[in-house]
């Protein structure tokens, strides 16, 4: 049997992971696949980018880490600046060049990773959808290339961890371990079968939650004069995506 963790949209968040990390060392987990958004929206983007690099065996690359590497983008904002900034010309270079979908096999089982859907970063999958966006994480697309037709797909962008099987097929999201919004908890998924394995060997997904101090990751992006500073640290205490913090009256 093996044991394979999948981490997602760490968010520049190095306090999350390092925690995350910790966990796995405890585990005596090695084999990490992290599905993406390594930057943006926390202050250490560059450290997450180097922590991925050293822990990481595969990194796929996610919506952020597609368009905030890129030099030109006339809408971006001061925050975004910010964070295009704090990454290296090396950092940019490594997550342009990212691919955007792997595949494994565990007990017969043909597991696509990809970040977003089947069919871009850009197109996001919730947990409430139709089943048309459920046959579709399965499909075979000009993304996925000529990589085998899955059983399983596990992908993170979300940050809502569930999982949901539907005629012998599994899809699953992995949450987020520095930015979740579905509880202010960091989130990730040990996948454990046998590699080159069949069906008739076991398989098994544990969703795994990981406290870590989320004032200490708040006080480090107010050293660091990060801007959307309030709404950062609203997400990390609540959990509540920031577009709802005016509404529900959070500050």
């Amino acid at each position: 049997m093996e044991r394979i963790a999948l981490i997602s949209d760490l968010h520049g968040n190095v306090t999350a992971f390092q925690a995350v990390l910790e966990d796995l060392a405890k585990r005596g987990i090695e084999t990490i696949y992290n599905l993406g958004d390594v930057a943006g929206k926390g202050p250490r983007g560059s450290e997450c980018v180097r922590l991925s690099q050293i822990h990481c065996t595969q990194t796929i690359r996610g919506n952020w880490d597609d368009f905030l590497p890129r030099e030109e983008d006339p809408e971006r904002n001061e925050a975004g600046w910010w964070w295009h900034r704090e990454l290296t010309d090396s950092d940019r270079r490594w997550l342009l060049e990212l691919p955007l979908v792997h595949t494994l096999e565990l007990s017969g089982r043909t597991i696509r990773l990809v970040h977003a859907s089947s069919e871009s970063v850009y197109t996001r999958v919730h947990f409430a959808h139709t089943p048309q966006e459920f046959e579709a994480m399965f499909a075979t697309t000009e993304m996925t290339g000529s990589s085998p037709t899955p059983s399983v797909v596990c992908y993170g962008d979300i940050h809502d961890a569930y999982l949901e099987v539907h005629q012998g097929r599994t899809l699953l999201n992995v949450g987020s371990v520095g930015n979740p919004l579905d509880e202010p908890v960091p989130c990730y998924v040990i996948l454990e079968g046998t590699p080159g394995g069949t069906l008739a060997d076991s398989f098994s997904v544990q969703f795994v939650r990981v406290p870590y101090d989320t004032e200490k990751e708040i006080a480090i992006a107010t050293a660091l004069g990060m801007p959307d500073l309030e709404a950062y640290a609203v997400e990390l205490r609540t959990g509540i995506y920031r577009g709802q913090h005016a509404k529900l009256g959070l500050r």
